[in-house]
């Protein structure tokens, strides 16, 4: 098999695990919407809100279509995240068989390492984030209002949390990388820990609404996770500063990508 035929084949395989990736997805949102239903889903997500607010209150949908379009997107984003370890695992097997041995030794607890910490993320964001921030600006707030929070809005605002704390959650991961590639020593990142520090609370300032709670609460996890990463970094194998984590292909491995490219 020439290279073009084998480019080809790449191809086709590539496709057919992006059609089994979208299906599922696909089977888990419409499963979804027929069981609880995508309003059901949008209500369990806007409960942190709900419970903060004063009693009685309610949300608002400006659009024609957005009562609608939004519980579907939210039903959506549910769906994925609940495929996501298929999906995963479909990106696994694509490029599984061209890694060496040792490569997929420490690329499959990097996968399922991070996936589970996203979602320690985005758990930790909606089960005790939003409670406090919501209660800190629904006491905040003036009196003489009445919160009419926009469906949309609080749509935009619940995905910008969730991938704020899910990536956050991703420092240890990039930690022992950096560690394990030789990129950088535990020892280097120790001495920026200052400076880590600081750029976490900028980074919560931007990246969260304008109140000192949400801020903390996403710079903290950020400098604990940190040190949670250098402590991992140095449990799983120092690599002193210029040595990487890589070794040459053994002659069995190399064989079998001749055998491979010669089919």
């Amino acid at each position: 098999m020439n290279t073009q035929d084998t480019f080809i084949s790449h191809l086709i395989e590539l496709r057919q695990r992006l059609m089994h990736a979208l299906v599922a997805v696909l089977v888990i949102f419409v499963a979804l919407c027929v069981w609880p239903g995508a309003g059901a889903i949008y209500d369990l997500l806007a409960l942190p809100l709900m419970r903060a607010l004063p009693e009685g209150s309610r949300m608002i949908a400006t659009g024609v279509i957005t009562p609608f379009l939004v519980p579907m997107k939210v039903t959506a984003m549910v769906a994925f995240m609940a495929a996501l370890p298929y999906v995963l695992y479909q990106a696994w097997a694509f490029v599984a068989p061209g890694l060496y041995e040792h490569e997929k030794k420490l690329a499959l607890p990097i996968v399922v390492g991070g996936t589970l910490l996203f979602f320690v993320g985005v758990a930790f964001c909606y089960f005790f984030v939003f409670g406090k921030v919501f209660a800190f600006i629904n006491d905040f707030a003036p009196k003489s209002i009445t919160p009419a929070p926009d469906i949309e809005a609080y749509f935009s605002f619940v995905i910008t949390m969730f991938l704020a704390f899910g990536i956050t959650f991703e420092i240890p991961i990039v930690v022992i990388i950096l560690v394990r590639f030789g990129v950088v020593s535990v020892d280097k990142l120790k001495q920026a820990r200052p400076y880590v520090i600081v750029g976490a609370f900028v980074v919560a300032a931007i990246v969260t609404p304008p109140d000192v709670i949400s801020q903390f609460m996403l710079a903290l996890p950020m400098c604990l996770l940190y040190e949670a990463g250098l402590l991992l970094a140095r449990l799983t194998g120092k690599r002193p500063e210029g040595v990487s984590d890589y070794r040459p292909p053994s002659e069995q491995e190399i064989e079998r990508e001749l055998d491979r490219a010669d089919r």
